[in-house]
C-alpha cells in the first residue's frame, strides 16, 4: 500500500476527514489496555519518564515530583534525568504517541506545555501527523494521581524483580540521551589546515577558506581562482610545489572542489577536470522539525555542522517546508503572514550560512493550502472544490493567482540569495480544485464543486498555477531553480502537463514509481519510494522524457539513504543497490537529483558514494565501491565491507515489496507489542501498527509476507556476521554495524508477529492437539521477541541516531523495548495459564 492509497482509497476502517479538528470527527475508539502495569498511572510515568521532566508530568495528574519519582523507583526505573529544553523542543511526536492511548487530549496539551491552537496546527501541519495517530483518539478519563494499593506496590515491585533478572544489576541507566546526535551533527569537524588564498570580496568563499584552514599557515597552500569559463558547477584542481590551485566559474563550484579535494585518499599528482552532470541535489536535514521550521531560527535542524556534513557527502542543496499564507503580507488577506518578518528573518539567515559550504535552500510548497468556510464567507467568489470541512482557493479566479504571484515574490525579493522552490500539486493537503480530483490513478482529474474549474482540464489549471509561481519568482531571481514534483499525476496528467510547463523550469519523478517487482509468486509494482527495488521505473523515464522534449531539467526523486521500507536507521547498508540505481540514472541522462523525502537526510557513505555520479568523469561502480569501504574500514577491511554490503543487497531483495509499508511494524521492530487478544484498531499510518496484519499484508498473502521478511532476515544475518568481524572499525564503521544489527533486528521481528498473529487467528476452533502446537509456538514466538527487544535495547541504549526519523520523531526509545520485554512476559503467562487466544470473530 503506498501513501497515496492508504491516504486516499483505503477501506472504510481506515478512512477520516482531512483537516481541520479532523480526529475528532470521529467517535473515539478503546484505548489499549496494558496489563503489564500495575494501572494506567503507573503506565503514564513508565511511558514519560525519558521524555518529560517530573515536574511537568506531576503538574498534569496533580502529584507531587517526589510521588512520580517513588513510583519510577518502585518498578525498577533508573535515576530520572533532566530533559533539556532542546529535547523538548524536538521529541513532541514521541510524547504525543506515547500518551495517545494513557492521557485525553487535555492532558496531553498541558504535557507538552502547549496550547490548543499549537496542538490543532501540529495534528494538521506536521507531515499529517493526525492520520499518523489514527485520527480517532482512545477514549481515556482525566488522570489524577492517587497512592497506590499495596497490590499495585506488589506488581510494581515484580516489573523491578523482572528487569533486575533480564539485566543483572537491573537498569541502571538509559544509555545516551535521545538526540545526543543533534550535538554531534551540529559540531564543526576539524579542517585539514590548508592555507587558502581566495579572491577579496566573496564572503562565502572568505568563510570556506577559514574551515579549510589553518591559522598558523602551516598547511598545503591553495589557491583559489574564479575565472568565467566552464559551466556553473565545474572546477579544475592542479597541484603546485606547495600544493594546488583550483579554479571554478563560481564560487558553490570552487567550495565544491575544496570538499572533493580534502576527500580523496592521494593527493592529485596532475591536473583534474571536473566537469558538473547532477545539478541541483538535494535532501532533507536529518533532523529538521518538519511543521514551521522557519519559526525555530537553528532549531530547524540546519546547524553549520549538519550543513558542511552534507556538503561533504556531495549534496549542493537543502530542502525545507514553507506555507505561503505565513511568509508574506497580503492586501488581499489581510489574516495572513502573521509572522512572517521572523520566519523570512531566519530564513535569510540560514541561506547565508548555507551558501558558505556551496549549499542552496529550496522552500518546499504545496499551495495554495486550503481554507475553512468562515475564510469564504469573505471570499465568497474564491471558493473551490471541497474536501471534508475545507475548500480550495480557486487558482482560476485571478485575485487567487495574484495573491500567488505576490507572495512568492515577495519571499524572493526579501530573500535574494534564495536557491528556489518544489511544488507538489496533487497530495494529501487538498490545494488547486483538482487536487483530490483523481488524477492519483490513470485518469484525468475533475474538479466537481467548482463553477470555475470544473469547465476547465486539470492540466490547463495546474500549468497557470505554476505559470503563476515562475513569474512571481522571475520577478526577483533570474536563476532560482522552479521544479515541479510529480508526485500524483497520473499518466493522462502527466501526458497533458508536462509539454504546458514553463520552459525555464524542472520536474521531479520518483525514479522507481512503476518499477515492476515479482517476490513470493506476486506480481505488484513500487507505487512510491524503494530501495530494495532499484529504478528508474517506466513512469519516470516517460515524464523525464517528456520533459526533456520541452527543454525541462529532468530531476530524479530518489531515496539513496533510506525508506518506508525501513526508516528507523540512518542509512541502509545496501550500497551496491544505490550503485546501481545510480548507473541506470546516468544512462538515463537526467539532470538532477532530489536525495531525500523527509527520511534520508543522513550524511551517510551511501550519499557520499552516490555524488561521483554527479560529476565526469567518475570512477567505476566497482572503484566507488570500494573507496568507500576503504574509507570505512581501513584497506584490510575494504573486501569484507563490500562482501557484507552484498550480502545485505541480496537479502534486501527479498523485501515484499507491495506490502502495506505505511502501517507493517518493520518500522518499530520489536518495540511492537504483541496483543493476545486482537485490539480491533486500524492502524495509524506509520505511528501505529497495532496488530492489524491483515492491514499490514497488502496485496501479499500474510503467509508469504511472514515467509518473505524471515527469509530476508536469516541472509541479513549472514551479512552481519562478516561485518561484526572487521577490525579495527572507527565510530563510523561500528555505527554501520548497529545499523545493519538493527536491520535485522526489525526483519525478523516482522516476521514473528505475523507469524503470531496467524496463530492467533487459528487457534479459534482448532482440534485440541493443535491448539496445544499453536500455544507452545506463540510462547516460542514471545520468548523470541523478548530476546530480541534486549538485544535491541542494548544497541539504541548506546545510540541515539536508532529509531528516529525526521517526521516521526522516535518510533522507540530504550524504555520502549524494556516494556517490550514485560509486554512478552505477561503475554507468555497468560498462555501458559491457559487463557484464551484470539476471538472467533477475527477469523477470515
Amino acid at each position: 500500500m503506498e501513501r497515496r492509497t492508504f491516504l486516499k482509497t483505503v477501506p472504510p476502517a481506515l478512512l477520516w476527514p482531512w483537516g481541520g479538528n479532523a480526529h475528532a470527527a470521529l467517535p473515539p475508539v478503546r484505548a489499549v489496555p496494558e496489563p503489564h502495569f500495575p494501572n494506567r498511572l503507573y503506565q503514564f510515568v513508565w511511558r514519560n519518564w525519558d521524555l518529560v521532566n517530573l515536574e511537568r508530568m506531576a503538574e498534569v495528574v496533580k502529584a507531587q515530583p517526589g510521588d512520580l519519582a517513588r513510583l519510577g523507583s518502585e518498578m525498577g526505573l533508573p535515576a530520572k534525568r533532566t530533559v533539556s529544553a532542546d529535547t523538548q523542543r524536538r521529541i513532541y511526536i514521541t510524547v504525543i504517541k506515547q500518551n495517545w492511548h494513557v492521557l485525553p487530549e487535555p492532558q496531553i496539551i498541558q504535557l507538552l506545555g502547549w496550547d490548543a491552537e499549537r496542538f490543532e496546527f501540529t495534528l494538521k501541519e506536521d507531515d499529517f501527523l493526525e492520520h499518523k495517530l489514527g485520527l480517532a483518539k482512545p477514549a481515556c478519563e482525566e488522570l489524577r494521581y492517587a497512592a497506590p494499593s499495596a497490590q499495585e506496590r506488589a506488581k510494581a515491585a515484580a516489573i523491578r524483580s523482572s528487569l533486575s533478572r533480564v539485566l543483572p544489576g537491573g537498569v541502571k541507566s538509559l544509555g545516551q540521551a535521545r538526540f545526543a546526535f543533534v550535538e554531534q551533527l551540529s559540531a564543526l569537524e576539524a579542517g585539514p589546515g590548508w592555507q587558502v588564498q581566495v579572491p577579496s570580496g566573496r564572503q562565502a568563499l572568505a568563510a570556506a577558506a577559514r574551515r579549510f584552514g589553518n591559522a598558523g599557515g602551516q598547511g598545503k597552500r591553495i589557491e583559489v581562482v574564479l575565472s568565467e569559463a566552464g559551466s556553473a558547477g565545474s572546477f579544475s584542481v592542479e597541484p603546485t610545489a606547495d600544493g594546488a590551485r583550483i579554479t571554478a566559474a563560481t564560487e558553490r563550484a570552487a567550495i565544491r572542489a575544496l570538499y572533493a579535494l580534502r576527500s580523496q585518499q592521494q593527493w592529485p599528482s596532475g591536473k583534474t577536470s571536473t566537469k558538473e552532470i547532477w545539478a541541483p541535489r538535494f535532501l532533507y536535514s536529518y533532523f529538521a522539525l518538519y511543521g514551521d521550521p522557519l519559526m525555530e531560527g537553528d532549531s530547524a535542524g540546519l546547524p553549520d555542522g549538519y550543513l558542511d556534513r552534507a556538503a561533504e557527502s556531495g549534496a549542493d542543496g537543502v530542502w525545507i517546508q514553507g506555507v505561503l499564507n505565513t511568509l508574506a503580507p497580503a492586501r488581499s488577506f489581510p489574516e495572513f503572514g502573521k509572522g512572517w518578518e521572523t520566519r523570512i528573518r531566519n530564513l535569510n539567515g540560514l541561506v547565508e550560512r548555507a551558501s558558505r559550504y556551496g549549499l542552496n535552500i529550496y522552500l518546499y510548497l504545496n499551495e495554495p493550502r486550503a481554507m475553512p468556510a468562515e475564510f469564504f464567507a469573505k471570499h465568497p467568489g474564491l471558493k473551490g472544490t471541497q474536501d471534508k470541512n475545507v475548500f480550495a482557493m480557486c487558482t482560476s479566479t485571478q485575485e487567487v493567482r495574484d495573491w500567488l504571484r505576490e507572495s512568492i515574490g515577495h519571499v524572493f525579493q526579501k530573500t535574494p540569495g534564495l536557491g528556489g522552490i518544489l511544488t507538489i500539486t496533487m497530495s494529501e493537503n487538498h490545494t488547486n480544485c483538482f487536487s483530490h480530483g483523481g488524477a492519483w490513478g490513470d485518469r484525468d482529474p475533475k474538479a466537481a464543486g467548482c463553477p470555475r474549474c470544473s469547465q476547465r482540464t486539470g492540466a490547463d489549471t495546474i500549468a497557470e498555477f505554476i505559470q503563476t509561481l515562475r513569474d512571481g519568482v522571475r520577478e526577483h531571481s533570474k536563476t532560482a531553480e522552479i521544479m515541479s514534483y510529480d508526485w500524483g499525476w497520473g499518466t493522462p496528467m502527466a501526458k497533458s502537463l508536462i509539454p504546458k510547463l514553463p520552459k525555464d523550469t524542472s520536474v521531479i519523478s520518483i525514479s522507481e514509481w512503476s518499477q515492476p517487482v515479482f517476490r513470493g509468486g506476486v506480481k505488484t509494482e513500487v507505487g512510491e519510494y524503494s530501495m530494495s527495488v532499484v529504478g528508474p521505473g517506466p513512469r519516470a523515464s516517460r515524464n523525464w522524457k517528456l520533459a526533456k522534449e520541452r527543454g525541462l531539467g529532468a530531476i530524479a526523486k530518489t531515496q539513496f539513504n533510506n525508506t518506508w521500507e525501513i526508516s528507523a536507521v540512518p542509512y541502509i547498508p545496501v550500497l551496491p543497490l544505490v550503485l546501481d540505481h545510480c548507473e541506470n540514472l546516468a544512462k538515463e541522462g537526467i539532470t538532477g537529483v532530489m536525495a531525500s523525502w523527509t527520511c534520508g537526510g543522513y550524511p551517510s557513505s551511501n550519499l557520499r558514494a552516490s555524488s561521483a555520479y554527479a560529476f565526469e568523469p567518475r570512477p567505476s561502480r566497482d572503484q566507488i565501491l570500494m573507496q568507500e569501504a576503504t574509507r570505512l574500514y581501513g584497506a584490510g577491511g575494504a573486501k569484507e565491507a563490500v562482501r557484507a554490503w552484498t550480502v545485505f543487497s541480496e537479502a534486501f531483495q527479498s523485501f515484499p515489496y507491495g506490502v502495506a509499508i505505511y502501517v507493517l511494524p518493520v518500522q518499530h521492530g520489536p518495540a511492537n507489542p504483541l496483543r493476545l487478544q486482537p485490539t480491533g484498531l486500524a492502524p495509524g499510518m506509520i505511528l501505529f501498527p497495532y496488530d492489524a496484519y491483515k492491514s499490514w499484508k497488502g496485496g501479499y498473502p500474510a503467509a508469504t509476507v511472514r515467509d518473505l521478511m524471515a527469509k530476508m532476515a536469516k541472509r541479513w544475518g549472514d551479512g552481519v556476521a562478516i561485518l561484526a568481524k572487521i577490525r579495527p572499525a572507527g565510530k563510523e564503521a561500528a555505527l554501520e554495524l548497529a545499523i545493519a544489527r538493527t536491520c535485522h533486528t526489525h526483519f525478523e521481528s516482522t516476521a514473528n508477529q505475523l507469524e503470531f498473529y496467524l496463530l492467533r487467528d487459528e487457534a479459534p476452533g482448532a482440534p485440541a492437539e493443535r491448539g496445544k502446537q499453536i500455544r507452545a509456538r506463540m510462547i516460542a514466538i514471545a520468548e523470541r521477541e523478548r530476546v530480541l527487544a534486549l538485544q535491541q535495547y542494548a544497541v539504541v541504549r548506546e545510540e541515539s541516531l536508532i529509531g528516529y526519523e525526521a517526521s516521526n520523531h522516535y518510533y522507540y526509545t530504550p524504555i520502549d523495548l524494556l516494556e517490550k520485554v514485560l509486554n512478552c512476559e505477561q503475554v507468555m503467562a497468560e498462555l501458559r495459564g491457559g487463557a484464551p487466544i484470539g476471538s472467533t470473530k477475527e477469523k477470515a
